[in-house]
């Protein structure tokens, strides 16, 4: 069936009767083949239409289009191999949870092993006698070649032989093959029915193909060009609307009136410092006073290392607010995190006759009351506090200020509500010590004026970091010993929770065992990770935070947590499973003390791609240069995470490779807002509904 026949009628290969016409909005549940089950899985995904899935692009592809003889295949690479199954498979049970089946392939050249993981269904599924296409990678020579965990077709049933084949998104319960089946379908019957959004003269004057070529070549490309082609017509889209979306978020703040603050001098505000500030703090000082005094209602990030002394900017602001006669409340994304901003801004802002409250989940219900009456009577000026300052029960006399720390924590909904408990539109600054490439932040927090602090404090220490490999493993629990008996902590952080999540990675659970009963018998070991409940991390975190634990197996979850100077060593077992500014942001967990500090990185990881990044990594402490080279090796996954800024994510756009065509759809944007500022004219409108479907969660943005 030719690629672009439209709305054919599909046969059920169960019943034989002709299934009706397909259109945009048919339920994937009516394919044969997708049961309830497997919808509710797809549903996982997002897909619960034909429209749905026309449009959920593949993440890679795998080239099938060349067929190897055994003896001749490549080992570099994944290839397709046609060859007889000599043999009937055999499965063998290694132990509970693992069992390995193999057969012997064969054909003109030579033969080989097929040996499948934990898959026994292909005993039943590969016949001896009978041929088949095998994808995967050869490896070894001579008699010895074998194929591990290939995926195969029957040479007289071949659907993705032949081509380029994609490679989704999944989940638990969807194969890449289900997916890549019902998209065929789906393709080959209804792209042309998909609504080409993109204005004809924007189209034309960027040379963009048109939209049922673009789902046709994504899904499954004719060749490299075509593909190419499709996905420049994809990324371009994306970026278009986004940066549209963006404009009239910020149309939208423009127009939006301020408080009014005082405009006291920096300088005076300075003596209440217990340090001497940086340049770049008084530089971010002097753009917040700059913005709170204009009468136009401020939405700043400022950006800054850990350490760089965001902290003390956000205190700048919240000192003017209370000149004003203003409260001003500050989130934070954990307990432990905002009882240490409350006691340092309690010290700080004192002398300033600023009141400071604290407001979290676990106060006593007598604790919280006294608190609401404080605030809703402006006895406190600071409110300092987790997600509980977003409770109904909490209102403000006068709130003008709202500071957000760790912003990537919270999505755009949240700083929203804790705005709306203001009456009139509140100044807000936003914190992050998370390192974004300029290029990104600006499309990330695109609704606000971003401010870099990028110098540190004079005398603070660089973190030493080091490199090693598993047989320094007893060397680096020597270490631990001295850095503990010199009266020191220590972090030990593991990629996985429990045993068997993720194969041979270190897990915490198993692993914090076996550190406290045979290796470290004598130190006071613990162990936190996202799984544990609220009550329960924030309890170890603390008991760390005491000094009452020496080792603190973790996952991530310690990246953004509390302040310990007198941690002095971060070991980072299986390095190569974090991104550059993942690490960047548990090394900075270290450090904060006087006393020289360290990161250790454990990788048996012998891919040169992989040493290369880890030993940059070593080399380098500056957090947006590792941010820079994190973008440029890996893109942008993991600044945007799951929807964690709140905007949307980008599902064809890789901003690491992508930047030109960004700012050519940023050009096309401004050129179409100028002409057609409210997007009103018939060509337009499309543009209109695609943002608010791609700002969806946020859909009121723009009412």
């Amino acid at each position: 069936m030719p690629l672009g026949s439209i709305c054919v009628t599909i046969e059920t290969q169960s019943s034989g009767r002709e299934a009706p016409a397909m259109v945009l909005d048919t339920p994937l549940q009516s394919f044969p083949g997708v049961g309830p089950a497997k919808a509710k899985a797809l549903a996982k995904l997002g897909l619960e239409t034909v429209g749905d899935l026309l449009t959920y692009w593949p993440r890679a592809y795998e080239d099938r289009t060349k067929i190897y003889l055994i003896a001749q295949a490549p080992e570099a690479e994944p290839v397709c191999v046609s060859a007889l199954v000599a043999e009937t498979p055999s499965v063998s049970y290694i132990r509970k949870g693992l069992n390995i089946t193999k057969c012997r392939i064969v054909d003109g050249s030579g033969a080989a092993q097929a040996v499948f993981f934990n898959q026994d269904y292909v005993r039943r599924a590969l016949r001896a006698g009978e041929s088949y296409i095998f994808y995967g990678r050869v490896e070894g020579a001579g008699n010895r070649r074998q194929l591990t965990n290939p995926v195969f077709e029957r040479e007289d049933r071949i659907r993705f032989t032949g081509r380029i084949m994609p490679v989704y998104p999944l989940t638990a319960g969807v194969s890449n093959n289900l997916l890549a089946g019902l998209a065929l379908r789906c393709v080959e019957d209804c792209a042309g029915l998909l609504p080409d959004e993109l204005p004809g003269a924007v189209r034309q004057e960027h040379t963009l193909c048109t939209m049922e070529y673009a789902c046709q070549n994504l899904h499954f490309p004719v060749d490299q060009e075509a593909l190419a082609l499709a996905r420049r017509r994809a990324v371009f889209e994306e970026l278009f609307t986004l940066s549209c979306g963006m404009a009239f978020l910020r149309s939208r703040r423009a127009a939006l009136t301020g408080q009014v603050f005082p405009g006291r001098a920096v300088e005076e505000f300075l003596k209440l410092l217990p340090f001497v500030p940086t340049g770049a703090q008084k530089r971010a000082m002097e753009e917040l006073l700059a913005d709170l005094t204009s009468g136009r209602a401020m939405n700043r990030l400022i950006q800054g290392d850990v350490g760089s002394g965001k902290t003390a900017v956000a205190a700048f602001a919240a000192w003017l607010a209370h000149a004003g006669g203003f409260q001003s409340a500050m989130m934070a994304p954990t307990e432990i995190l905002a009882h240490q901003h409350y006691e340092t801004l309690r010290e700080l802002l004192a002398p300033a006759g600023i009141k400071v409250g604290l407001l979290t989940g676990s106060l006593t219900s007598t604790e919280k009351k006294t608190m609401y009456a404080s605030l809703e009577s402006g006895f406190i000026d600071l409110a300092v506090g987790t997600h509980a300052l977003l409770s109904e029960k909490v209102g403000y006399q006068n709130l003008g200020l709202v500071i957000t720390d760790e912003q990537h924590r919270f999505g755009v909904g949240q700083r929203s509500a804790l705005s709306s408990k203001a009456q009139n539109q509140p100044h807000v600054l936003v914190m992050s010590a998370t390192p974004i490439p300029r290029t990104l932040a600006l499309l990330i927090y695109g609704d606000l004026d971003v401010t870099i602090i990028d110098e540190l404090p004079p005398g603070r220490t660089p973190v030493e970091t080091y490199l090693v490999g598993e047989d320094k493993r007893q060397r680096m629990y020597g270490f631990v010993r001295k850095q503990v008996a010199e009266g020191r902590q220590v972090y030990i952080i593991c990629p996985a929770v429990e045993e068997g999540e993720a194969g041979e990675l270190k897990a915490v659970t198993a692993f914090a065992r076996e550190l406290s009963e045979q290796v470290f018998p004598d130190l006071r070991v613990a162990f936190v990770h996202g799984k544990l409940k609220s009550k329960d991390k924030e309890a170890v975190m603390s008991a760390f935070a005491r000094g009452e634990v020496d080792v603190l197996v973790s996952t991530t979850v310690v990246e953004v947590g509390v302040d310990v100077p007198n941690a002095s060593l971060m070991v980072i077992e299986n390095a190569e499973r974090f991104g550059l500014s993942q690490l960047h942001q548990l090394r900075g967990r270290v450090g904060r003390g006087r006393w020289q500090s360290y990161c250790v990185l454990i990788s048996d990881n012998r891919a040169p791609e992989t040493r290369e990044r880890l030993r940059y990594f070593c080399q380098t402490t500056d957090g947006f240069k590792i941010a820079e080279k994190d973008l440029e090796l890996r893109g942008p996954g993991d600044f945007f995470g799951q929807r964690q800024h709140g905007l949307p994510v980008l599902r064809a756009a890789d901003l690491a490779g992508d930047t030109r065509v960004l700012k050519e759809a940023q050009q096309a944007a401004e050129a179409l807002l100028r002409a057609d500022p409210a997007l009103a004219d018939p060509e337009n409108r499309p543009v209109m509904e695609k943002i608010r479907r791609l700002f969806r969660e946020e859909g009121d943005i723009f009412n």
